[in-house]
Formats: C-alpha cells, structure tokens, sequence
C-alpha cells in the first residue's frame, strides 16, 4: 500500500476502538487524527487546480506504479472520494440544519401544532426538508388526522402500519382508499352542501357507482389486512379513533372490517364506499362495537343485488347506536319495513339518504312526520329509488302541507327513471298531477325540494325499461 495513502479501518478495528478511551485520553489516536486532518486539508487545497491537471498527475502515478498495482489505486481511489463525498453531504445537512434552527422563528412546540394542522401528503413533504423538521414531524401529534386516500392505487399495508404507529394512541381520523378523480357522471346524484342551523351537512363527491365505469376495476394493493394495526399495541390506535373512511377497497372482506371496527369503541363517523362487505355483517359490527356513532354512511360496491339486511339487525342497531343522527345506506335492496324500524327507531335522526335504493316504494313514510323518531329529519334523499311511488310521494307532500315534517330543509325525490306508478311499477310517471309540488313550495319556502324527471326525449317505455334493468342485474 502507498505510504501516503491513509489508512480506512476495518468494520472490526472500528468496533475495538468504540471500547478504547476517547482521544483526549489517548495522545497517540488524538496525533493519528490530527495527522489525517493535516493530509486532509493539504488535500482539499487542490481543490483550485485544474481538472485536466488532476488527471494528468493521477495518470503519472499510475504508470510509476507496478501494472497489478494501478487497478487496486484506482479502485481506492474511488472509494476514498465516494466517503469524502458522503462526508460533505453530512456536514452539509447538519449545518443548514443548524441554520434552520436559529433562524426558524417558532419554537418545537408550536412547530409541531402548524404540523399537526397539515394534511399527511404535506407532512412528508415538510420532514423531509431539514433534520429540524424531520424531528418535529415525528411528533404524534402530527399524525392525529391521517388522510391516506389517492387518485391511484399506491399506499400499501407498510405505509399505513408506519403511519398508524406513529400516530399511537393519538389517532383521531383515518382516510384510507382510492378516491376516483372529479366530475360526475351523468345522471348519478349529484354532491351537494346543504346549511341546517348553522351546521354543514356534506354528501361525498365520489360515489362507487358513479365512477366504477371511469375507474375500472383494478385492484388496489391495500390487503384485507391493512386496518390490523388499528388493533396493534393492545388496541391502542383504535381505541380513540373518532372518524373512520373507507374508499374501494376491494379486497377488504367482512371478517377485516368487523375485527377493525371491534378495535374502534369510540368511533363517531364511519364511511364505507366500494367495499365488498355485505351490510348484514357490516351494521352488526357497527352495533356490537361502536356505541357511540352519530353518523354512518355506507354505499354498496353491487347496487341492487345486497338483500342481506335482516329486521332483527335493525331493531339491534337502533337498540346499541341510539345517538345516530345521520344514516345513508345506498345502493341496497332495502325493505320499506325494514326502513321503517331504523328511521322511527333513532330519536335523534335529522339526516336520511338512500338513494339508488332497490325496493323502496315510500310506504316506510306514512305517519313519520308526526311521530318520535320521523319528526325530527331535516334531511331526507330518495333519489333514484325505482320501485318509489308516485301515489307515496303525494302522501308525503300532504303530510307537509299538513304540518308534518315541520323540519324539513331538504328533500330530494328525483329519478331518472320516473316514480312508479301505483299497481304496476313498470309504468312510469314523469309528470305527475297528484302531488303537490307547487303547493308545498308555496307553503314551505324555507324548504329545498329537489324533483327531477327525465324529458319526452330521455323517458323509456316499460318494456325497454324491464329489459334495461336485467341487462344492468
């Protein structure tokens, strides 16, 4: 070896020397070191010569040297600048770390509040800034609030695990799934924003049916363990969970979303879109674990083709989640009995969506308006429910006119399709002179009423609409 090369330690002479005094206690190590920073500097002086000349005078060795003996120079060569390199880039980031510390104006504490306000995509971006972000980010406090959805399928089960361990026992809010890009499509419900006392009652823009033609049907790589963390660390990450949404994921099954929602006591707000997860073993899981709920929203990945839901599961959902105050269930092949149990069961009911709803004809609504349980709605979507009856829509708005409902802000009963007729719901009305539309405006003009029809040209007579509907089911 040239004797003016120095010296690179072994893994093994590292390891002894981390057991030998430090170099203030030993002279001969401190005179070794400062030997090497002398050559060092001496080195980095020639930082000002010309690259040509470098060569030049790195060739000239070469050749002075035995030809077996040029390869192993140049290969120290090598790796003597790849750790010079390594070693400037280290003592770059720390001092700009240092510089950031001094002239950052907020201390780590406040630091740490601004973090926690960002959503999690703008939190990585910050800790991966400067060493002083990186540590503030780090904080659980930062991750309180994890929204993990994407356009495209691209979280896996390790990120989600990562973000959920850090956020501890402190996680609050957890947005997981593939959430298809803007526009609606036409004829789906449309997203609206609707202001009841001062409070913002929000439909999501997105709808698993309304985008599934857009979004195709490519898998995200989330696996049906992917919520298993939420019951990591003796339950702790679920334990104080208070908002849980969940977007197509599709290889999510009943048995993984009823373990995570058993790890999740505290939970406030569930939103399920895309999964294939009957609503059977969905809403005995919510009322066996989640007492507390004010707001489930569910949409059914197969609208029309889930007939799970049993009567027994709706009298034991009102029973165990009695401060629900917003329930959506659309998609489903719903009964108007069974629809009856959960919307006069819950007393504290004031928002009600079941849209795209297979077998409501509106006989759940007779007598609700005046009764516990109905009285209280200040909400209520029925759009795009094809067995909905004409002749239960005017009972309805004369219910209205009679003093029912006096709540009410918002109704929507539009359908693409139109109402069905009294005895044979392939007839279809579009234009009906039975219900009072006009009159309930009038009466109520505090009231939205949303009432949406096709025209001449977009009706479909009962035959086209009988073989359309087997060709869709």
């Amino acid at each position: 070896m040239d004797s003016h090369s120095p010296v690179i330690p072994s893994t093994t002479s590292l390891s002894m020397a981390a057991k030998r005094p430090c170099p203030s206690q030993n002279p001969r190590a401190e005179n070794n070191l400062g030997e090497v920073e002398r050559r060092l500097e001496a080195f980095l002086s020639l930082s000002h010569v010309a690259s040509l000349s470098l060569d030049l005078s790195f060739e000239r060795l070469l050749q002075s040297l035995p030809s077996d003996s040029d390869s192993d120079l140049i290969d120290r060569a090598l790796k003597m600048a790849s750790l010079l390199l390594d070693a400037a880039k280290h003592s770059s980031r720390k001092r700009a770390s240092n510089h950031n510390s001094l002239s950052w104006p907020l201390p780590p504490d406040l630091t740490i509040k601004v973090f926690s306000m960002l959503d999690t995509q703008s939190l990585c971006y910050a800790s991966a800034t400067c060493l002083l972000f990186s540590k503030c980010a780090k904080d659980p406090m930062c991750y309180a609030n994890l929204d993990l959805t994407t356009l495209v399928p691209k979280v896996n089960n390790a990120v989600v695990a990562t973000m959920i361990q850090r956020a501890g026992k402190g996680l609050r809010s957890l947005k997981l799934g593939v959430v298809p890009s803007a526009a609606t499509s036409l004829g789906s419900c449309p997203p609206f924003v609707c202001t009841i006392r001062n409070a913002i009652v929000e439909v999501p823009n997105f709808s698993w049916n309304d985008k599934r033609s857009r979004q195709g049907r490519e898998s995200s790589i989330l696996t049906r363990c992917c919520l298993s963390p939420l019951s990591g660390d003796g339950g702790a990450p679920g334990a104080l969970l208070r908002k849980l949404h969940l977007y197509n994921i599709e290889r999510m099954d009943n048995a993984s979303l009823g373990a995570a929602l058993s790890a999740c006591p505290s939970l406030l707000d569930l939103e399920i879109v895309g999964l294939h997860v009957e609503l059977r073993q969905t809403l005995m899981s919510v009322s066996a674990n989640c007492h507390l709920i004010e707001r489930l929203f569910f949409e059914s990945s197969k609208t029309g083709r889930d007939d799970s839901l049993k009567a027994q599961t709706c009298f034991e959902l009102v029973n165990n989640c009695p401060h629900l105050t917003s329930l959506s269930l659309r998609g489903f092949k719903l009964h108007d009995c069974k629809v009856r149990v959960l919307v006069k069961g819950f007393r504290k009911l004031k928002y009600v969506d079941f849209s795209t709803s297979y077998s409501i004809t509106g006989n759940f609504l007779r007598n609700l308006g005046s009764c516990n349980g109905g009285n209280l709605l200040e909400v209520l979507i029925l759009r795009d429910c094809m067995h909905l009856k004409e002749m239960e829509v005017a009972r309805l708005l004369t219910a209205i006119l009679a003093g029912d409902f006096k709540l009410l802000v918002h109704l929507d009963i539009s359908n693409r399709e139109g109402l069905a007729s009294e005895a044979d719901w392939y007839h279809r009305c579009y234009n009906s002179s039975i219900m009072p539309t006009k009159q309930v405006l009038e009466a109520r003009p505090d009231m939205c009423l949303v009432a949406e029809y096709p025209s001449a040209e977009g009706r479909l007579d009962s035959l086209q609409l009988e073989y359309f509907w087997i060709l869709v089911h």
